[in-house]
C-alpha cells in the first residue's frame, strides 16, 4: 500500500505557489513599492505626532475618554492611569505609541474591507458562499504564514507588519456584520419596503443601526487580534512591544520580555474595554 502512494507523483503546489507570488510580485512591484514607502511615510507621521504629545497629557486624555465611556464610572480610568504610567516608568512609551500605529492602521483597513464584505454576504447567498470558505481559511491558517506573502510584496518592516495583521484580524468584522444584518427583523425590513425605501436606504435608516452592536463585537474583535499580531509582526521589522517581546525571546531576558508582555497586556484590556464601553453606550 505505501508503495502505491509513493509512486503517485508529487503534486507541484510549492512552485506553482512561488510561480503566482514571482508574477504578482513582478506585475505589481510598483504598486507594492508605493503602498511599502506611502503607508511607512504616513505610519511614521502619525507615530511622530504620538510621541510629540507629553506622556502626562496623552495619559489624561485616555482617562477622561475611558470615565465618559463607562458612563462616569472612575475603574477603567484609574486602571488606565496606572497601567500607562507603569509603561512609561519603565521606559516602552515610544514602543507602545508605535503600537498604537500599526493597531490603529490594521483595525481601520480591516474594518474599511470587512463592513462591505459583510453587507454584501448579508444580500447574497451567493456571495456567502464564497466568502465564508475564505474566512474559514483566513481563520484557521497560523499568523505566521501571513508573513510569507507580507514580506514578499512589502519587504520588513511597519506596512508588511500591518499587511499580514490586516489578514488576521479582517474575518470577525466581516462575520459579525453579515450575522447583525441578518439578525435584523424581517417585520422591519418589510415595514421599510411598503413604506417605499430604496435598498441604500433601507440599509443606512433600519439594519445598520439595528445591527450595530453585532458589527461593534465584531470592530472589538478585530481591534484585539491585531494587537495578537504585533509579537509576531515584529518578526519582520515592525517596531513596537512586539519587537521588545522578540529581543527577550531571543536573548533569554525574562524580565525584560514579561515587563514588554505585561505592558501588551495593559494596553490590551484598555482597548478592550474602552470598544465594550462603547457598545454598550450605543445600545
Amino acid at each position: 500500500m505505501s508503495n502505491l502512494l509513493d509512486s503517485i507523483p508529487r503534486l507541484p503546489v510549492s512552485d506553482a505557489t512561488e510561480k503566482m507570488m514571482d508574477l504578482l510580485t513582478d506585475s505589481f512591484s510598483s504598486l507594492f513599492d508605493f503602498v511599502q514607502k506611502g503607508g511607512k511615510s504616513a505610519m511614521e507621521a502619525i507615530t511622530e505626532m504620538l510621541i510629540a504629545v507629553p506622556p502626562i497629557i496623552f495619559i489624561i486624555i485616555v482617562a477622561i475618554i475611558a470615565f465618559f465611556a463607562t458612563k462616569k464610572k472612575f475603574g477603567l480610568a484609574i486602571f488606565s492611569i496606572v497601567g500607562l504610567l507603569f509603561i512609561y516608568n519603565q521606559g516602552l512609551w515610544e514602543e507602545l505609541m508605535n503600537t498604537i500605529t500599526l493597531v490603529i492602521f490594521a483595525s481601520i483597513i480591516a474594518v474599511v474591507i470587512g463592513v462591505p464584505f459583510g453587507i454584501l454576504m448579508s444580500k447574497s447567498m451567493v456571495a456567502e458562499q464564497i466568502i465564508k470558505p475564505i474566512l474559514d481559511f483566513m481563520q484557521t491558517m497560523p499568523g505566521f504564514v501571513y508573513l510569507i506573502p507580507a514580506v514578499a510584496f512589502f519587504g520588513i518592516g511597519v506596512v508588511p507588519g500591518v499587511f499580514a495583521s490586516v489578514i488576521f484580524a479582517l474575518p470577525p468584522t466581516v462575520r459579525f456584520t453579515n450575522l447583525g444584518i441578518r439578525q435584523v427583523p424581517k417585520e422591519l425590513v418589510e415595514a421599510a419596503d411598503s413604506y417605499g425605501s430604496t435598498g441604500w436606504q433601507k440599509l443606512i435608516k433600519v439594519e445598520l443601526p439595528l445591527a450595530k452592536s453585532t458589527i461593534m463585537a465584531g470592530i472589538n474583535q478585530t481591534v484585539l487580534l491585531s494587537l495578537s499580531m504585533v509579537v509576531i509582526a515584529s518578526m519582520i521589522g515592525a517596531p513596537g512591544l512586539g519587537r521588545e517581546v522578540l529581543s527577550a525571546l531571543q536573548r533569554a531576558q525574562v524580565g525584560n520580555g514579561f515587563v514588554a508582555g505585561l505592558s501588551l497586556v495593559i494596553f490590551a484590556i484598555i482597548i478592550d474595554r474602552l470598544t465594550q464601553s462603547l457598545n454598550k453606550k450605543k445600545q
